[in-house]
């Protein structure tokens, strides 16, 4: 089985950690058994926040990016493109990027004939492919943005996911969640495919040593649905009982700063760490090492970050009533919820596992448990692959790009 991936989100030579879920999912395919060539859409441009604050690098950073790549033995093509700036026109960047795409989804079907393509996303991987007039049935993946924020933006951003949803043979989901506002939105009969991660050798008992101070750590984008504000919120209310708690964050991004003054102004910024962007590798490394996984996000459709930590026997905190958190709750022990946006609930939480070492142990054990049992690499990949078998035998006729 020869599969085309088309990806906006893949790692890049300036930004090795963007899209790498994307990336695993490829390796995880290949492993069960598809062959795999991928095609990155990619704006030679600085985003527009980059260029408001002269950012050189960036907009260096966008330009050199190498036409071609290897990553781990799977062929990336670049396939640049222009379009106008994100903020006003997000919906219609399919449609600037199909006639590129097109060139090279024909030069690759010429030494590389695919059955299929795989789009992450609707917008704009997938509605470039349906506009492309791809010779192959299109499977595309949502991992939450398509359902949570791209539709419910415009009229024409919602109109463009449903002809998307239309045209694909089949629509994967990464929870539940997605899964039902992707039917909400057309798509039929979509399948869960869960992502995962590596399952580490399995730790010794976690004993903090009497001289290392309590850890919490988060990892992610600096963004302000992630919510970092909250656990710096609720740091300044646990210092008084717990005065060697320290918070690290890993990730970069716009909110950075007032990150930074938040913490200074709750008199807790000498015990938050900005550990900045890492190398994936490195960031699951951290999480491991920490005594909690705390992030407490908004819209929140899947959350890879919660399962890496749980693999490594860390509690993760997310969010009640957020898709992800609900899915990877529901498949076993090792993910507590709380209220949304509500520090003191977060702090209370917190408070619980800290002060009981016994429990927390426990609940870090069944975290691991929950993710062999249910959020591997090798699972999706095996998962990823039956998807493509699904789509390739409903021999459907392929849609009407309209």
């Amino acid at each position: 089985m020869r599969v085309a991936i088309v990806a906006e989100y893949y790692p890049r030579a300036s930004d090795p950690v963007l899209g790498v879920w994307a990336h695993r999912q490829a390796l995880a395919a290949r492993e069960a058994g598809a062959d795999v060539r991928v095609l990155v859409l990619q704006r030679p441009l600085p985003p527009l926040a980059a260029v408001k604050r002269g950012d050189v690098r960036a907009a260096r950073a966008a330009l050199s990016q190498p036409r071609r790549a290897q990553l781990d033995g799977i062929d990336v093509q670049y396939v640049r493109y222009l379009s106008p700036p994100r903020p006003w026109s997000y919906a219609t960047w399919g449609a600037w990027a199909a006639p590129a795409l097109r060139r090279a989804l024909r030069t690759l079907h010429a030494d590389f004939p695919f059955d299929l393509v795989h789009a992450h996303y609707a917008v704009p991987a997938g509605d470039a492919v349906r506009r492309a007039h791809a010779a192959a049935p299109l499977v595309v993946s949502v991992h939450g943005g398509d359902v949570l924020a791209t539709a419910q933006r415009s009229t024409l951003a919602r109109r463009t996911v449903e002809r998307t949803f239309a045209h694909a043979r089949l629509v994967l989901a990464n929870s539940a969640g997605t899964e039902r506002r992707c039917r909400a939105l057309g798509a039929h009969a979509p399948t869960v495919v869960h992502l995962g991660t590596d399952l580490p050798p399995a730790p010794v008992a976690r004993r903090r040593p009497a001289d290392a101070p309590p850890t919490l750590v988060t990892v992610g984008h600096l963004v302000a649905r992630k919510r970092h504000a909250d656990v710096i919120e609720a740091l300044a209310l646990l210092a008084p009982r717990h005065p060697a708690l320290r918070y690290e964050i890993v990730g970069d991004g716009p909110e950075r700063g007032a990150l930074e003054r938040l913490a200074g102004a709750r008199e807790v910024r000498d015990r938050v760490d900005f550990a900045g962007q890492l190398p994936p590798a490195q960031a699951r490394a951290h999480a491991a090492a920490a005594d909690l996984f705390v992030l407490p996000s908004v819209d929140e459709a899947f959350g890879v970050a919660y399962v890496e930590a749980m693999a490594a026997g860390v509690p993760a905190i997310g969010c009640a009533g957020e898709d992800g958190p609900r899915e990877i709750a529901a498949a076993g022990p090792g993910l507590l919820a709380v209220p949304p946006r509500d520090p003191r609930a977060l702090a209370d939480a917190l408070e619980r596992l800290l002060s009981d070492d016994d429990a927390r142990a426990a609940l870090g054990r069944h975290a691991r448990t929950t993710v062999e049992r249910s959020f591997t690499w090798e699972r999706c990949g095996r998962a990823t692959v039956a998807a493509y078998e699904q789509a390739l035998a409903a021999r459907l006729p392929l849609a009407n790009p309209g």
